[in-house]
């Protein structure tokens, strides 16, 4: 089935969201440290260069994530495992404990330098310091510059395609003759 989405389509949220949802991503949790430490499931994260090291992530503008980290002018990055889809689950629910109460069910540990909460065995960690905010309509799009970094190669990363969570195959050998 082909969709042509016109001015109507584009203009519905519902649509839109499937659209997007048709590439996928990587899962992340990012966090803020401080007086008030958050967290939050994002997808909407990438790395932009190599030189200066910069990365972005956007918010939601009505997002507790958004003030928090207005405030805090700093982020961690942790990306998530193919095992970790709970802690995903866990980080996009409204309905978890706020502050430091949401962290009590996690394993974590501060990063070292901006002190934000890293998620025990993420494939990756990232700690940034804000270089700028964009306005990204509904969003804000928080251009950081890495302070820090660790990363393992051993497990799969947690995907994102359609609206649900997914896994990579192994890859099947290939047989030419």
């Amino acid at each position: 089935m082909s969709v042509h989405a016109g001015s109507a389509e584009l203009a519905d949220t519902k649509s839109l969201r499937r659209a997007f949802g048709t590439f996928a991503t990587g899962v992340t949790v990012v966090t803020v440290g401080g007086d008030i430490p958050h967290g939050m499931t994002a997808n909407s994260f990438t790395s932009v260069s190599l030189d200066p090291p910069l990365v972005l992530v956007c918010v939601d503008r009505g997002a507790v994530m958004h003030s928090v980290l207005c405030d805090a002018g700093q982020f961690a990055v942790s990306v998530l495992a193919e095992r970790q889809a709970g802690l995903a689950r866990y980080f996009a629910d409204n309905h978890r404990p706020l502050g430091a109460d949401q962290f009590d069910a996690v394993d974590w540990v501060p990063g070292p330098v901006t002190g934000a909460p890293l998620i025990t065995d993420a494939l990756c960690h990232f700690e940034c310091e804000v270089q700028r905010a964009y306005a990204g309509g509904d969003h804000t799009i928080f251009l950081g510059r890495l302070v820090w970094l660790s990363r393992t190669d051993e497990e799969e990363a947690l995907l994102f395609l359609r609206g649900r969570f997914r896994q990579l195959e192994p890859a099947r050998n290939e047989v030419t003759s």
